[in-house]
This record gives structure tokens, C-alpha cells and sequence, in this order.
């Protein structure tokens, strides 16, 4: 059996550390997290978009306490313990990030106290981001882990890889409203939420995979407006508080990402890619 790294960083660090700081006080709402994880970061996104009040409680993926397993026995994160006396004392556990991040915006739907619904009201649009976000989650990050975990023992190519990775993000910004910079245009929304923790991850595909993500600036190329919208979008979500507030110091993330990248990981999800099988 391949060894398990656990020489992974123990917190969170640079302005997500910041947030763990102003989130560590007990609350009846926790988060049970792991700050590398792009699956938390969709969950820790929309507590901040929301401005709802919370406790978040790091795992450590080796350790993982009695308490944290009695309330989701599969023992991954993002699980959010959510009070239902109202006091905190009696808890019951929601997990899957997209799962989390619907309750939260339906729960918390104050406009006075919360952030704006991530979702629009018209029904129609409401089901097309719904549409979106399942391609994201079945096309777009599969193809993520697909590429970071090649390797040239593969049966595919590098070159495959990465153009099926870049063909599935094509095909969702064909589906941008062109007044962006978001999905929706100048509305943000729950699909800007789901792609972007792996929208920041880009870097490590130039960090670790030869040939990078190999996005063409030519003018000439024939996708040249698809990738400067794109840019348009990537541009902003980067800067956007929410995933500001979330995010660690990258130099983390390429030591996390190590495992991945040489396709020696034994997280379920990389387990999953291996096997060519659906992400847990």
C-alpha cells in the first residue's frame, strides 16, 4: 500500500488563518473543515457570502476525533453540524459541499441579516445554474484531478488531458452572459461558487504538469474571445472577499498538491480518479 503523507500543513495560514482566528469562538453552527480542501472552500465561501455567524473546526485527515466521526462516520469534510435545539447541544450532520451550500442560502435568506440569495428568483434560471453546477461538478472537476494526477505511466496522454480539461470549462464559459464578469453576468451566484476553488487551483497544473494549462493568449487563436472572457471571470472571482478570506498561503497548496500531482494520493477522490470511477 502506498504511504499516506501526513506531513500536510496543520492549519490554515495568510487571510484564511485571519478568518479561522474570527470564526474559532464556540457557536452552535460548526464547520468541521480542512483548509486545503476545495470541497470546504465552496462551503466556507458561502458562510461568508451570507454573513452568517459559525464556528469552524479543523480536521486533521489522520486524526480525526470520536466526536467528528459520530456525526458523519464517513469522516470527510466538509460537514456542517448544524443545531437543532437552537443551543448547540443537540446536533445533526449535513455533508457534500453542494448539499451545505443550499441549505445555507435557503436557511439563512434575511435580506436584512444575510447576503443576497445566490441563486435568481426566476425558476428557469434558477434550474439552468443548477444545470451548470452539475457540470461543473461532473465534467469540469473530474477533469482537474484527471490532469493533475497524470502521470506518463498513464494510458492517456498529457496532451489529452489537458484538452479535455480545457474543453469542459469552454463549453461552461460558451454559457456566460457576456456582460459578466460573472456566470449570470453582473449577478453573483451559486455556480461562480462551485468553480471557483478549483479555478485558484490552476496554478498548480504550471507548477507541476509539463506543459502547464497552456491557455492561448494569441489573439488569433480561435477561442480568443472565450479565454479573455474567461479572464474576465477568473479576474474577479480571485478577487472576490469571499475567496480572499478563504485562502491559504500558496506555497502550502503546492506541497499539498505534491501527492496529487505524482498520483500517489490515497484520498478518496484521488482513489476515485485512479479508478476512473465517480468523485465520492
Amino acid at each position: 500500500m502506498a504511504q499516506v503523507d501526513t506531513g500536510l500543513h496543520a492549519y490554515a495560514s495568510g487571510v484564511a488563518a485571519e478568518t479561522v482566528a474570527n470564526h474559532s469562538s464556540e457557536h452552535p453552527l460548526k464547520l468541521y473543515a480542512g483548509w486545503f480542501c476545495p470541497f470546504v472552500q465552496r462551503s466556507w465561501m458561502v458562510l461568508e457570502e451570507k454573513k452568517v455567524p459559525y464556528q469552524y473546526v479543523e480536521i486533521n485527515p489522520y486524526k480525526k476525533e470520536r466526536e467528528f466521526l459520530d456525526l458523519n462516520p464517513r469522516g470527510l469534510v466538509p460537514t456542517l453540524a448544524v443545531p437543532m435545539d437552537g443551543q448547540g447541544k443537540v446536533l445533526k450532520p449535513l455533508y457534500e459541499s453542494t448539499i451545505i451550500c443550499d441549505y445555507l442560502n435557503e436557511e439563512f435568506a434575511d435580506p436584512t441579516n444575510n447576503g443576497p440569495d445566490l441563486y435568481p428568483e426566476n425558476t428557469y434560471q434558477k434550474a439552468r445554474c443548477k444545470l451548470w453546477i452539475d457540470h461543473i461538478s461532473n465534467k469540469v472537476i473530474p477533469g482537474f484531478y484527471k490532469f493533475i494526477q497524470h502521470t506518463p505511466e498513464k494510458e492517456y496522454t498529457i496532451e489529452q488531458a489537458r484538452s479535455d480539461f480545457l474543453g469542459q470549462i469552454k463549453i461552461l464559459v460558451k454559457e456566460m452572459d457576456d456582460s459578466g464578469p460573472w456566470f449570470l453576468g453582473h449577478r453573483f451566484s451559486m455556480v461562480d461558487v462551485m468553480l471557483a476553488p478549483w479555478a485558484k487551483r490552476l496554478f498548480l497544473l504550471d507548477h507541476y504538469k509539463p506543459g502547464g494549462l497552456a491557455i492561448s493568449a494569441d489573439k488569433a487563436n480561435e477561442d480568443a474571445a472565450l479565454w479573455d472572457r474567461w479572464k474576465k471571470w477568473y479576474n474577479a472571482i480571485s478577487e472576490r472577499q469571499s475567496v480572499r478570506d478563504t485562502w491559504s498561503e500558496e506555497d502550502l497548496y503546492v506541497k499539498a498538491y505534491q501527492r496529487y500531482a505524482e498520483d500517489k494520493t490515497q484520498s478518496q477522490v484521488g482513489q476515485a480518479t485512479r479508478k476512473g470511477e465517480k468523485l465520492p
